[in-house]
């Protein structure tokens, strides 16, 4: 999710009381019978965010800030439930596997889209075909790599045929990003389709219809009368997503009860600021947020298209990289401990976590060793200092970004190994960029999508992967796709293991730091669950 953390801003938008409310009435006047109408109750809720969206089309994104809208508005076969990781029914009345390399799902007779058309069996075959089909770099598509084909037999079934049997995770596959189902009637067949003709068209069957949308300033929700899924009815009547362009202005909006829940992202003194705040309250969840670096392998120092390529000069640079940070300066200086060290690419709390690279860089006990970094470049033959470009995103992972790549590269340069040359861009450019090798190392952040080790490893490091970093690791390829066929748990469990040890010592990404959830809401706010779902659902949320 990729994170996946965005950021939504209006810049310098701080949102007054009065204006927020006028806009939620003018557009909730009508929703006391749902998207025509609906039955919800409740007062409307306001919701601030920095999160940014890339796009409201599920084929073209692959990042938390759209999935925080996505996951309102699209239908999902299977899905999650409140404080479970247990996947079951959403959308169907069944999905099961009928064959090793079968999965089968059965829609309920009569199911309409929010704008009356029919969602049948052919809405499921074509938003899976067309997300295959358009392959977007900034989508997850990359999540099908087993999925051979899908066909509708009929107007309720639908058949998953797989490549290979006994997939371990493509049920979970189904209840993230890939797995939205979106209107034949509406959505193009090859190409994103733009998101003011989804809104216009009302191409919407969760649990919420937009009703307005600003891109990257607002978002009005309002409830589905026809939405037949796993969640319960909204028990609000309806939901403002409002984006600021900074934290400081989200705290402010929160604490003066200009916005009802804060959600991504508050800084880790304002969330200790808040705490001490009787007017608000602050929400935890469970962890799985990952923050690292990704090396580019064509355009970083010595990277393959570069005019000096040598790939054993290459991984020394990323070594050496990997020598010099310190986990626990960045952690506690920057983050205030709400984020730990992360010594390996699966966090901890996840079946197969390791620390494969505690032993191998730096000290061997997690913390940095300049003259091991030093030893390591000299040996490859590495004229120093390294000139190092460095890109971060000022916007998409919270405002304590430009504090973290400062200590960084203050890190990287103190024993006069690298010139860091860094820089910063908005998300919305920055995630067309870090795709098109404009960056050759960069900052990026994951949300999980599903509760999985797989989640971890398959979108990265499949030769075929969201980075589109040119990794390729023939052995780590094959290994990802056995271990998500293997019944085995303790078989399953070693090969997870070993992808790790494997990609450690290629380093095609810096794995730094592990988070939690975390929002603030007013004190009279109830509703708000962070779970291990890792989606904020806003249908309990009520004041």
């Amino acid at each position: 999710m990729a994170l996946h953390t965005s950021n939504r801003g209006r810049a310098g938008l701080a949102i007054g009381a009065l204006g927020v409310s006028a806009l939620l009435l003018a557009g909730c006047a009508g929703a006391s019978t749902g998207t025509d109408g609906g039955s919800a109750s409740g007062d409307p809720i306001i919701v601030g965010t920095t999160d940014k969206v890339t796009t409201l089309d599920p084929a073209g994104s692959y990042d938390n800030g759209s999935l925080a809208v996505q996951t309102q508005v699209f239908p999902y076969l299977v899905n999650t439930d409140y404080n479970s990781t247990e996947v079951v029914p959403d959308l169907a009345e069944s999905a099961e596997f009928t064959a090793p390399n079968e999965y089968t799902v059965t829609l309920p007779a009569g199911l309409k889209w929010a704008n009356g058309n029919d969602l049948t069996s052919s809405d499921v075959k074509f938003s899976f075909d067309r997300n295959v089909a358009i392959a977007d770099p900034n989508g997850a598509s990359s999540l099908l790599y087993n999925l051979d084909s899908v066909e509708a037999p009929d107007d309720t079934t639908v058949v998953f045929t797989l490549k290979t049997d006994n997939d371990q995770v493509f049920p979970f596959i189904l209840t993230s990003f890939p797995g939205a189902i979106v209107d034949e009637e509406v959505f193009s067949a090859d190409a994103i389709t733009p998101d003011q003709e989804i809104v216009d068209a009302n191409a919407f069957g969760g649990p919420y219809a937009i009703t307005s949308w600003d891109f990257n300033k607002a978002v009005e929700f309002t409830p589905n009368e026809s939405y037949e899924g796993l969640l319960s009815a909204a028990e609000n009547s309806g939901v403002i997503l409002s984006y600021f362009a900074e934290s400081s202005n989200l705290k402010l909006a929160v604490q003066e009860g200009d916005v009802d829940v804060a959600y991504r992202s508050l800084s880790a003194t304002d969330v200790d600021d808040l705490s001490g705040n009787d007017k608000v309250k602050v929400v935890d969840g469970p962890g799985g947020e990952i923050r690292y670096i990704v090396f580019n392998f064509n355009t970083q120092p010595y990277g393959a298209t570069t005019a000096d390529a040598d790939a054993a000069k290459a991984l020394a640079v990323r070594q050496a990289a990997a020598d010099l940070v310190d986990r626990d300066t960045i952690a506690e200086q920057v983050y205030k401990g709400t984020y730990t060290p992360l010594y390996s690419y699966v966090p901890e709390g996840f079946a197969g976590a390791t620390e494969a690279l505690k032993g191998l860089y730096g000290d061997g006990e997690g913390g940095p060793d300049a003259a091991k970094a030093k030893a390591t470049l000299e040996a490859a033959g590495v004229t120093t200092p390294v000139e190092l470009n460095l890109q971060y995103s000022p916007d998409h992972y919270g405002p304590s970004s430009g504090d973290e790549y400062a200590l960084i590269k203050q890190q990287l340069e103190a024993d006069g190994l690298f010139t860091v040359n860094l820089q910063s861009t908005e998300w919305v450019q920055y995630s067309k960029d870090r795709t098109a090798d404009v960056y050759p190392a960069y900052q990026l952040g994951w949300f999980p999508d599903y509760s999985d080790a797989d989640n971890y490893l398959a979108p990265f490091f499949l030769q075929e992967n969201f980075l589109g970093n040119h990794y390729d690791n023939a052995e780590v390829n094959d290994l990802i796709l056995q271990q998500a066929v293997e019944t085995d748990p303790a078989t399953r469990t070693a090969d997870i293991e070993k992808i790790q040890e494997l990609v450690a010592g290629d380093l095609s990404t810096l794995p730094l730091l592990q988070g939690a959830q975390v929002a603030v809401t007013g004190a009279d706010v109830n509703g708000v669950t962070l779970d291990a779902s890792f989606k904020l659902r806003f249908a309990p949320i009520t004041k």
